[in-house]
């Protein structure tokens, strides 16, 4: 990789970073290029990104952003999840480490600050964006159906 590639990873890792409410670090070492593969492909599904990183890179891509405080997480044979939905990138990555015991989590962060191991597999629990508003359209319409249900009920009723 030549300075201008990397200097062009760098700022395209530094505008991730920026734009990113979530970031979820994981080792991934023992994962087969299929299952690297697959995991992306799973947390692309669930509406976030991953990426494979170089960490010298991305320790300078942390700097003056509001995931600066992760720099220590960056050892080894790195990968990040990132979104702008705070549940998504959380749910793929500790979905598939449930069944990989290859893929660890070591951390992450929200906007607001960091994350420990629980408090990632806590966020995971939480309904995707979708799923809520899904709730809450059914909920909304759930009254106006009865009522329709009654009403036709109450019309039958009197034509026979």
């Amino acid at each position: 990789m030549n300075r201008d590639e990397k200097k062009e990873l760098l700022n395209e890792l530094h505008e991730l970073f920026n734009n990113a409410e979530v970031v979820v670090i994981s080792h991934y070492k023992g994962l087969t290029v299929a299952e690297v593969s697959e995991l992306r492909d799973n947390v692309r599904k669930a509406g976030a990104g991953f990426r494979v990183t170089k960490n010298r890179i991305t320790k300078l891509a942390l700097k003056d952003t509001k995931f600066e405080g992760l720099t220590d997480l960056f050892t080894g044979p790195t990968a990040i999840a990132f979104a702008a939905d705070p549940v998504s990138a959380c749910k793929a990555c500790v979905e598939f480490a449930k069944n990989n015991e290859k893929l660890i989590i070591v951390g992450g962060a929200l906007s607001s600050g960091a994350l420990s191991l629980d408090e990632i597999k806590r966020l995971a629990t939480i309904p995707s964006m979708d799923e809520l508003r899904a709730k809450i359209i059914g909920l909304l319409q759930a009254p106006a159906a009865k009522l329709a249900r009654v009403t036709k009920a109450y019309s039958e009723k009197e034509a026979a």
